[in-house]
């Protein structure tokens, strides 16, 4: 028990810390290499803090526990909205001014639809999951082509209003990459030392294995995209919050739930259509209505952060009831 405190101790400490690097290093390589805070918020970050869903969720899968990773996977999308977001803009309100942003936020509803036709049938099949993965391809490489056809048809950048801080103009491309991948690294290592001590606490206290995918593993692996989202804002880079989520969250629906079902196929507890997915789907409606906003103008105000973060409190009400009706 002693370990697993100082587990997820050292490593919120270690979490922190490297959340701060990786977003620096992250906006210093897009800005040396020509590519918007957005796209680099959506690849590296989006890919980088969606791996330690992915290392859990192939561990579980490969040792027989297929339910922790979809549990996992949509947890960690719904505290990704409700919690990170509403959290960053009950902090200071978001913009979204890129039709990058605009362009991915429908995309991400589409492939929220897309999950919920795979789970129906009661079961996330081998083909399911190759198909959840060869989507994530496709949607990767159409993002890709279009977000550079579009920069080099513009004067001016993917996303406005991104004030460059002075770590990334003056960091070279060698450092910048070399802060990414440090940062990378810490967050995964940090995220896999709190998901340890959380999951050890959690399954002595014999909570289902879904459950804790829901609530103590997602809380664990949607750290990185709080600290770096925290972060980011900070440094006014509103383009790399949203790319955060949107990327974070396209990979756990394709990516997490694909890896895990290609792994073992899983069994879905029917309360994941009547409870989990509904409001993971609500919450990316959300997202998207305030997102592409009126004519236009895009924002996330500090009003809607708090009902974002007031839907979070609802949704961990309702399964610590769960839990306690079990």
């Amino acid at each position: 028990m002693i370990m697993a405190i100082a587990a997820i101790v050292v490593g919120l400490i270690i979490l922190v810390w490297s959340a701060d690097r990786f977003v620096d290093g992250a906006t210093a390589t897009a800005s040396r290499l020509g590519l918007s805070p957005l796209l680099i918020g959506m690849l590296v970050i989006g890919f980088g803090t969606s791996a330690p869903e992915m290392m859990v969720s192939a561990l579980a899968a490969s040792q027989g526990n297929p339910g922790l990773a979809l549990g996992n996977a949509y947890g960690s999308n719904i505290m990704n909205i409700a919690l990170i977001v509403g959290l960053v803009a009950l902090l200071s309100p978001l913009s979204v001014d890129s039709q990058v942003v605009r362009r991915e936020l429908p995309i991400l509803a589409g492939v929220t639809l897309l999950s919920f036709w795979v789970l129906q049938d009661g079961e996330v099949s081998r083909l399911d999951a190759g198909g959840l993965l060869l989507a994530l391809a496709i949607v990767l490489g159409v993002s890709i082509v279009l977000s550079q056809r579009q920069s080099r048809h513009q004067n001016e950048p993917l996303v406005t209003g991104v004030e460059q801080q002075p770590a990334a103009q003056t960091m070279s491309l060698k450092r910048g990459i070399a802060w990414t991948l440090i940062g990378l690294v810490m967050l995964v290592v940090s995220s896999r030392a709190l998901v340890w001590g959380a999951v050890w606490i959690a399954s002595s206290l014999g909570v289902s294995d879904l459950v804790i995918g829901l609530t103590v593993v997602a809380i664990g692996t949607s750290l990185p995209e709080l600290a770096s989202s925290i972060a980011a804002v900070r440094k006014q880079e509103h383009g790399l919050v949203l790319g955060n989520v949107v990327g974070s969250n396209l990979f756990n629906t394709l990516a997490v739930v694909g890896l895990a079902g290609v792994i073992d196929p899983i069994d879905v507890d029917p309360v994941v259509l009547v409870r989990d997915w509904p409001v993971m789907a609500a919450l990316s409606l959300v997202l998207l209505v305030c997102g592409i906003g009126v004519k236009g103008a895009g924002r996330i105000n500090r009003i809607e952060g708090a009902v974002l973060l007031l839907s979070f409190v609802a949704y961990t009400a309702w399964l610590l009831m769960t839990i306690v009706d079990a």
